[in-house]
């Protein structure tokens, strides 16, 4: 009796594999930018996300939140994330054709709501399968804590800030 327990454990356990095999070998996953997600497949990657982020939580930020960092912030924002992530008022032409779509941070709660640490880890480190690539060799740690300052207070910006948010980066750089 057990060894016909143990026999349909593993024949059980081999025809998941195959038909999970199948599945994807066969082209049935989803794999464009239109199709729909997979049962599950949002929670599971939050899931995985959320629990790397909590296991390698960075230190205390050497940058204060304060109105200088938050303005370096916009530089680093305005050069390296808005063409993903979008402006205030102005959505990201790329938002619609990335899957997952970036989130448009200054939309909604954004990031306001994470700690700065998480949004620093996210933006050192990436984000696996999202498009969100990898700004450690890109940016200094420096411009890494200022733009998660940023993003992190960005509920709660000075006048100044959001007047420098709402400036064109095509106006503030040089012409050829």
């Amino acid at each position: 009796m057990i060894r016909a327990l143990v026999i349909g454990f593993v024949l059980g356990i081999l025809i998941l594999f195959g038909g999970l095999y199948y599945y994807f070998a066969s082209g049935m996953a989803p794999a464009a930018v239109a199709d729909s997600p997979m049962p599950f497949e949002k929670r599971i990657a939050n899931m995985s996300l959320d629990a790397h982020v909590q296991k390698q939580a960075a230190v205390q930020s050497p940058v204060p939140a304060d109105e200088p960092s938050f303005l370096a912030g916009v530089d680093v924002y305005q050069r390296n994330c808005q063409g993903c992530h979008g402006m205030t008022g102005q959505k990201s032409e790329f938002a619609t054709a990335m899957y997952p779509p970036p989130p448009q941070l200054f939309e909604g709660k954004g990031v306001s709501d994470d700690p700065v640490q998480e949004t620093y880890w996210k933006v050192v480190n990436g984000i696996r399968l999202t498009g969100m690539p990898a700004f450690k060799s890109i940016l200094d740690d420096k411009q890494c804590w200022q733009v998660s300052q940023l993003l992190a207070h960005s509920n709660e910006l000075p006048d100044a800030v959001k007047k420098a948010l709402a400036t064109n980066l095509s106006q503030q750089l040089p012409t050829k």
